[in-house]
């Protein structure tokens, strides 16, 4: 097997998800279903189900540092996905080692604010996702309340809320962003994406569910998952035909969530439609 042939590996750097929907369950499930292979750091454990977040136990940068540096070791990673990091120390600690070693592609969800409600992140903890690792990234992926909690900003109720608001996320550094438009109401839900040579609508109906648990964290995977599997030399337009496939992907996997039975509030999204 050739170099470029061979099966990718791509690493989640995220918090738990006992119910399995999100977090790095939720991740590795994406990576095992788009045909990668699923690596993981733990930044912490979260005592969470379908109906909402109880309690938030962040893991030591020093034991993040320890988990990335023996992976890395080891294991050659063609793209990372970021999700929960809950302090500045973690953000530092990351964007060092990943600095470092620098993988093909780096995908952040910055996780923030739980489909619940619930903020995750301290104040210090915000600020350093905005300064630290949006540079970082090539692709983000902020719904409009982590947007809105990134900028300081009202969130977008509105299509021209939304266009008024990219200029100000492209800003903060990474070249293509996804400004995902869920929160909004009404029979679609489009998303906004941000290249650095234009910005484009991506138009997508709303699927009837309440089953929405993880999906933020399965797009951002499913992202990284489609970039891992590109080929060398692809880079150019690489971001926008991964974005497309991770959101088909996505949506087949909200309309097959009716097949789960997973808890009492809101369920996951189904990983492995294509599988069973």
């Amino acid at each position: 097997m050739s170099n470029d042939s061979r099966l990718r590996n791509v690493l989640t750097i995220a918090g738990s998800d006992p119910s399995g929907g999100a977090g790095l369950q939720g991740d590795l499930k994406t990576f095992s279903a788009l045909g990668v292979y699923g690596t993981n750091v733990i930044t912490a454990v979260i005592a969470q189900n379908t109906c909402g977040v109880a309690s938030v136990y962040p893991v030591s940068p020093q034991a993040i540092r320890e988990q990335l540096e023996n992976l890395l070791d080891d294991v050659e990673i063609d793209a990372v996905k970021i999700g929960m990091v809950a302090s500045r120390d973690v953000a530092e600690v990351i964007a060092e080692v990943l600095g470092q070693r620098r993988p093909r592609w780096i995908v952040l969800d910055p996780v923030m604010v739980a489909k619940s409600g619930d903020i995750l992140v301290d104040n210090e903890g915000i600020r350093a996702v905005r300064d630290i690792l949006v540079p970082l990234a090539d692709v983000i992926t902020p719904n409009l309340p982590e947007a809105a909690v990134l900028l300081d900003a009202p969130s977008p109720t509105g299509l021209d809320e939304m266009e008024a608001m990219l200029p100000r996320l492209t800003q903060l550094g990474a070249p293509y962003g996804v400004l995902k438009g869920g929160h909004l109401r009404g029979e679609t839900c489009p998303d906004l994406l941000a290249t650095p040579k234009e910005h484009r609508w991506l138009p997508a109906s709303r699927i009837a569910t309440e089953n929405l648990h993880g999906t933020g964290c399965a797009l951002s995977s499913a992202i990284a998952a489609c970039l891992a599997k590109l080929p060398a030399g692809a880079e150019n337009d690489a971001p926008v035909a991964a974005i497309a496939e991770a959101k088909q992907w996505l949506h087949a996997g909200l309309e097959a969530s009716v097949r789960l039975n997973v808890g009492k509030g809101r369920g996951p999204v189904h990983h492995f439609h294509a599988w069973w």
